[in-house]
């Protein structure tokens, strides 16, 4: 959990050690090294020119994460980011024209294995058996053509590192790096397996999946408390739903499924491909160009999202478990556009960075009663309404209500009392020096530049961000925490350390 704030936070404080002292030179002068296009098919290509090493890192972004699931087919956008590592219609197979038919076959089996397995009434076991034979035989047929994993030897072979990838409910981005005369490579295979993508292996992949769940939720009692948690503070909003798919959906959707999936949001107006290394942009954006400007246009997803009604009373789920307490409360508050964000930002660093922070000098230090403390913003993302969420881990003997007062003290004096002079300058002190160590690497300055265009349309919004925090005020951060931090906007989760059956005896 401490990831999910620690992720956005460089981006907001991202080029602070280039704004001193003089913030519009500073962006004049990094305006030089960075070229933004739009091409025709409407991928939007950020490069940055850093000629430090001779290599390169990139992200491309798809602005499409969990929360785009369809209902009924959660843990499908995460799907995506597996099977863009299966090849395309040239790397991975034997024989593509052979394998296609196969794989069509494979859909037809698993639609009629469904149509009898599902049916409400009058679903015949023998016939659900012999069905699932059928098409796990026409699996068995189509993984003849698989060569297994040749897109990452491909890319290790050629020199490449850090291949990878990753959902989250607000996007899902793809990434690596290579040497800089491996450039036309890679925009070769990146741009192929989003031209070309293929659904092969796809039930096997299906089934890794579903040994994560178990893994980071089933058998994690905060994997299930968090899961529980955010089900219960938002009712209407997609993230009330896991990244990783329940558990029936996972057993439930197929490849066609995963390809119309595809085909709605994988579009060229819908990513952002980022580039950050040594690269010459007249010699390189033509190469992008020819490569990516191949894949088909499609206009942008327009989102029909239901809006998060207000909460009116304080919401509470309790896990009865063997295990470790936790303790975790949630605040609703608006999206990354609202104008308090970099308000939440600054509480964030206040509450939690370091061993100067509140929350770690009150619980952790004076205290003595938790092992960890801390608060942060955009939980479980920040593109749409979101929370600013407490956690604590109790030490042995220390309870979960015991981390609640805890943390209410320390709300209770950011409504109450300023912040010291002091507080606040160290808070933007540390915001500049999270920028050198955040920004010190090719992939961390793709990244985040990918995740400003993507989100505000300009990376330039780096630099704006850090003008923002710099202009919080002592008042600001009493006024959002008097307006957010309210027991009727509060959904606390816990984990009680106790074994269920015997704690349930005569509980209401």
């Amino acid at each position: 959990m401490k990831r999910l704030f620690q992720r956005y936070l460089p981006a907001v404080i991202l080029f602070a050690s280039l704004c001193a002292p003089a913030f519009c030179q500073d962006l004049a002068s990094f305006e030089k090294k960075i070229t933004v296009k739009t091409l025709p098919n409407g991928i939007t290509v950020v490069l940055c020119r850093r000629p430090e090493a001779p290599v390169f890192s990139f992200t491309t972004l798809v602005d499409a994460g969990s929360v785009q699931d369809p209902r009924g087919e959660t843990g499908l956008a995460h799907m995506m980011e597996h099977m863009a590592f299966k090849g395309t219609n040239k790397i991975g197979t034997t024989n593509y024209a052979a394998e296609k038919i196969a794989l069509n076959k494979v859909e037809d089996a698993y639609a009629a294995y469904n149509r009898e397995r599902f049916k409400e009434v009058g679903s015949d076991p023998k016939k659900v058996a012999e069905l699932e034979k059928a098409w796990k035989d026409a699996i068995t047929e189509a993984d003849k053509y698989v060569i297994k994993n040749q897109f990452g030897e491909i890319v290790e072979r050629e020199g490449g590192v850090g291949l990878n990838a990753s959902t989250s409910y607000d996007e899902t981005q793809y990434l690596y790096s290579m040497p800089e005369n491996r450039v036309e490579l890679w925009a070769y295979l990146e741009s192929e397996r989003f031209l070309h993508p293929t659904m092969r292996e796809f039930y096997k992949e299906r089934d890794v999946v579903m040994e994560e769940r178990r893994m980071r939720t089933d058998s994690q009692p905060v994997g299930r408390l968090v899961e529980q948690f955010l089900s219960e503070a938002f009712i209407a909003s997609g993230y009330h739903r896991p990244t990783i798919g329940y558990a029936s959906d996972l057993h439930a959707f197929s490849a066609t499924d995963a390809i119309n999936f595809f085909k709605t949001y994988y579009v060229p107006s819908n990513m952002v491909v980022s580039v950050a290394g040594d690269l010459d942009p007249a010699k390189v954006m033509p190469i992008i160009e020819r490569y990516f400007g191949r894949i088909p246009s499609g206009p942008k997803p327009i989102e029909y999202l239901t809006t998060e009604p207000p909460q009116n009373s304080e919401r509470r789920v309790v896990l009865l478990d063997p295990s470790q307490p936790f303790y975790l409360e949630g605040y609703h508050r608006p999206d990354y556009h609202d104008p308090d964000d970099a308000v939440y930002d600054a509480i964030t660093d206040l509450m939690s960075n370091g061993r100067t922070s509140r929350l770690y000098r009150a619980l952790v230090r004076d205290k003595k009663i938790a092992a960890y403390a801390a608060g942060f913003s955009g939980f479980p993302g920040t593109k749409y309404p979101h929370l600013f969420a407490f956690y604590a881990v109790p030490l042995p003997g220390h309870t979960p209500k015991e981390m609640a007062d805890g943390i209410g003290v320390e709300i209770e004096r950011l409504k109450n009392e300023d912040v010291t002079d002091d507080e606040l300058k160290m808070v933007k002190t540390r915001a500049k020096a999270a920028l050198i160590r955040s920004l010190d690497s090719n992939s961390g300055l793709a990244e985040n530049l990918a995740i400003m265009q993507t989100r505000y349309g300009d990376w330039r919004e780096l630099f704006r961000q850090v003008d923002r925090i710099d202009k919080v005020t002592k008042a600001d951060i009493r006024r959002v925490a008097q307006k957010t931090f309210v027991d009727t906007n509060r959904t606390v989760g816990i984990i009680e350390t106790k074994a269920p059956a015997a704690a349930s005896k005569g509980a209401k």
